[in-house]
């Protein structure tokens, strides 16, 4: 009995288990997020119990007959309404409130008293384009849906939108940020360790909402270092006549209407930066980047997202077709 109890319990905590699990924190702001979650979540499920205790006893107690009840104008009663109606809520939520107000004000909201940010993320519908930002121009990059930081120190990331209003979250790192239209906002990110965390938009921001997401990705202090010299070098050039037929491909079509390779004349600023491409995990912001998905994907973005700017691309033979995406694939 006593293990078969067991294995439910671990079933029933496998089933709760997920990548967005605000209260399996990663980092020092999820932290003292899930130090005010923890006892927030139990003070409502204790007061959850006692509330239905109470309107179950209700419910069943006896009361004697109609004949015995009391007049409706009979007086008595009062102060448990306002002990039970006013008193006691008020004083629950109201320490839940300063709970809440204490923990809000450990966040910084503003980066100049932390200096200028590293990174810039922008929301678009429904995408995230990431700038990493630097004094030397020659470093400034730009990349999509992956958010590289190094594990173990601060990041401060400056956050944008110029279509509608979303919302980033990486919740085993930080609580929800808006971005705003017209205005800036600002986020802390730290990992403890290094790996991949999961986000998504939190504000309903149109049709692929539950499609717009990106990872924060933490590697190791020399392995980000090295990182960033690979994604600050131009696109590699083709290494097969299969590939060099791709990029003239790339080159010749409408890709460079929108996108950007560094390193070609490949200049559109619509759709995001396709330099370092096959260095990251998915395309579109949520599908896995393999050759399936690369060659769907060009020839129809908008069956697998549909909203998405980019339009279907039918005009590619299958040969072409083939070499365009294994040109993609050696964006690294």
């Amino acid at each position: 009995m006593k293990r078969a109890l067991l294995l439910v319990l671990a079933a029933l905590a496998a089933g709760c288990a997920s990548e967005l699990d605000a209260l399996s924190p990663a980092g020092p702001a999820a932290r003292r997020l899930a130090d005010l979650g923890w006892p927030v979540l139990v003070f409502f499920i204790v007061t959850s119990a006692v509330m239905w205790a109470i309107l179950i006893w209700a419910a069943l107690r006896t009361t004697g007959t109609l004949a015995e009840h009391d007049a409706p104008d009979a007086g008595g009663g009062k102060k448990w309404v306002a002990y039970g109606g006013f008193v006691v809520p008020g004083a629950a939520f109201g320490a839940v409130f300063l709970a809440t107000l204490r923990t809000m004000n450990a966040f910084p909201v503003d980066h100049h008293a932390h200096g200028a940010p590293e990174i810039r993320v922008v929301g678009h519908q429904w995408w995230w384009e990431v700038h990493y930002l630097s004094k030397d121009l020659n470093e400034v990059f730009v990349t999509a849906n992956e958010i590289h930081v190094p594990a173990g120190r601060p990041v401060d990331v400056e956050l944008r939108s110029f279509d509608v209003i979303h919302s980033l979250w990486a919740p085993r790192l930080h609580g929800k940020v808006d971005l705003i239209p017209g205005m800036q906002n600002f986020i802390r990110l730290q990992a403890d360790q290094p790996g991949r965390y999961p986000g998504a938009c939190a504000e309903f921001c149109g049709l692929q909402h539950a499609h717009m997401k990106f990872a924060v990705v933490a590697d190791a202090p020399d392995e980000y270092a090295r990182w960033l010299a690979r994604q600050r070098k131009p696109a590699p050039e083709p290494d097969s006549e299969e590939t060099r037929r791709g990029r003239q491909s790339f080159l010749g079509g409408p890709c460079v209407l929108c996108h950007t390779v560094r390193g070609t004349d490949a200049r559109g600023t619509v759709g995001p930066d396709l330099t370092h491409l096959a260095s990251r995990a998915t395309i579109g912001a949520w599908l896995p980047r393999d050759l399936a998905n690369l060659h769907a994907w060009v020839v129809n973005a908008p069956s697998l997202k549909p909203g998405a700017q980019m339009p279907p691309l039918n005009q590619f033979s299958g040969q072409e077709l083939h070499d365009l995406v294994a040109y993609l694939q050696t964006l690294k």
